[in-house]
């Protein structure tokens, strides 16, 4: 093999550290570029919608009570002629005690269903988050090994599913609900899970 001229050999050895660098660099950019890219984790795509909500029978939490009656667990069954609000929640969650006021509120709206799935959570640390930040479950099952949320697609805790007089998911909010995202968003969605019971009826 033939030797390179002198000249030649601090170019090459250059070539050789510059390139690697360049190529660990256009890496890194397109890396944090599809990071920073997709800071709106609520727009996380759900292969569930417009399909049968999974089917959900979960027992109720332990010792639960709301209004002096213990809080039944959660049946898909339940999901047939309502519209339903499913949260998923626990105790341990930091953003599920900024989203509880807003739920409370929620629950107020008396068209609708409002349940949740306590995920991954014991039935003390659940029973002290509700009385601590209020329970707005009309029934609320335990999901303690996860597997209800394997099969709901939950991302984390919280998240929010609309689900149809149908029993059909109609739509998913990845992430707490907050003031801003229930007036922009979820409380249109539901206006829509509501209306389409009265044109499909007509």
């Amino acid at each position: 093999m033939t030797a390179l001229p002198q000249s030649e050999q601090p170019r090459r050895r250059r070539l050789v550290v510059l390139v690697p660098l360049a190529l660990f660099a256009a890496l890194t950019a397109l890396f944090l570029g599809r990071l920073l890219g997709a800071t709106d984790h609520s727009v996380l795509p759900s292969v569930l919608i417009g399909h049968p909500a999974p089917p959900t029978n979960l027992p109720p939490v332990t010792g639960l009570v709301r209004d002096g009656q213990p809080v039944p667990g959660l049946s898909t069954a339940d999901f047939a002629g309502n519209v339903t609000v499913l949260n998923v929640w626990a105790s341990w969650c930091i953003p599920c005690r900024d989203e509880a006021p807003v739920l409370m509120k929620l629950a107020g709206d008396k068209r609708i269903r409002l349940v949740g799935i306590n995920y991954k959570d014991s039935p003390d640390n659940a029973r002290r988050f509700l009385g601590r930040f209020g329970n707005p479950y009309a029934a609320s099952g335990a999901d303690a090994n996860g597997r209800a949320g394997i099969e709901w697609g939950v991302y984390g805790v919280p998240e929010n599913f609309i689900i149809g007089r149908d029993g059909r998911i109609a739509y998913k909010l990845v992430g707490p609900l907050t003031d801003e995202n229930l007036a922009g968003v979820f409380k249109p969605e539901i206006e829509k899970a509501l209306a389409a019971k009265t044109t499909a009826s007509n």
